[in-house]
């Protein structure tokens, strides 16, 4: 299979009501083909709309941010109310006036679909549309292109069930179809060449759908199924505060209260203090009438507090 990916030429300024689907048509002209994908940046689909302003960076982050996820220094890791995970929640002062910042589109996929039925209108093709964003990797350096909104195109594609060329058996496997699309067409666009628009052609007709699709949504983890909800130095700080309530823990494990008593007592000498569950009430008893079982008493219960959260237990600790 061999994939073509070419950058469209001459854009120009995007500006506040601007037609995206006429503008890419009159670029592209006769050369955009059925099954082409068209990779277009949030950030056009924020200026076209409109969602520019001079208001302060970081009161826009906050205005913009369903929950903070991690912070370090200046720098704040944000979940959107779209769902996604990104630093400074998406807010862009590249390739903007001066003084002026960008928020990233509402629904990204609707966007995604306008932009696809307007080119279907315009020039009787039916291609796919992704628009990307770009955002850091956890244990990566460096950044990439992802899609936040998409049509037309498979999302993720799901090799569960399937079998290898040695036999095994495939479980978790599950291509990122649209992100893998997302991060090919910004080698061609680049950041810095005025080049939002790109075209790839040569996709497997298998990656496209026959109607809309089910967007880039499908790409968002749930947060309960999120094993990094938090960051490591948040989630230590959230359970010294004690607060359950905070979003990002995962749901409690079917032999949480086991590995909560078990976790906990490792290094506490048993002869000084032990734990003992009856429900979701925990009692941490000091053995001996001296300094070292008290404190080994204390150190327990802190453990048993810290852990129950991590965990996602509701517990309440005595002592």
């Amino acid at each position: 299979m061999a994939i073509e990916i070419w950058s469209v030429p001459g854009v120009g300024e995007i500006n506040a009501g601007d037609d995206l689907a006429t503008l890419i048509a009159e670029h592209v002209g006769d050369t955009l083909r059925n099954g082409d994908v068209v990779v277009v940046t949030s950030k056009i689909v924020s200026k076209a709309a409109g969602l520019s302003t001079t208001m302060d960076r970081t009161a826009l982050i906050d205005n913009q941010t369903d929950r903070v996820v991690a912070t370090r220094g200046e720098t704040k890791i944000v979940r959107t109310y779209h769902g996604l995970t990104l630093a400074a929640a998406g807010i862009d002062a590249s390739n903007a006036e001066p003084g002026r910042v960008l928020w990233l589109p509402d629904d990204p996929d609707a966007d995604a679909r306008a932009i696809r039925h307007g080119l279907r209108d315009a020039l009787d093709v039916n291609v796919a549309v992704v628009i990307t964003d770009t955002a850091g990797r956890a244990w990566r350096i460096g950044q990439t292109d992802i899609a936040i909104g998409c049509a037309g195109i498979v999302p993720v594609e799901s090799f569960a069930g399937a079998v290898d060329s040695y036999g095994n058996p495939l479980v978790v496997t599950a291509p990122a179809i649209a992100d893998e699309i997302a991060g090919a067409a910004e080698l061609a666009a680049g950041k810095l060449d005025g080049t939002p628009i790109a075209i790839v052609r040569g996709l497997r007709d298998v990656w496209f759908s026959v109607d809309d699709g089910p967007g880039a949504a499908a790409l968002i983890r749930e947060e309960n199924a999120d094993m990094f909800g938090l960051g490591a130095k948040d989630a230590v700080l959230t359970a010294a505060q004690r607060r359950p309530d905070v979003r990002g823990f995962p749901e409690a494990e079917p032999d949480a209260w086991q590995r909560l008593l078990v976790s906990a007592q490792v290094g506490i000498e048993p002869s000084l203090a032990t734990a003992a569950r009856t429900g979701s009430r925990i009692r941490v008893t000091a053995h001996l009438e001296n300094r070292s079982s008290w404190l080994a008493a204390g150190a327990l219960a802190a453990r048993l507090k810290f852990l129950a959260i991590g965990l996602g237990l509701d517990a309440t600790i005595e002592v």
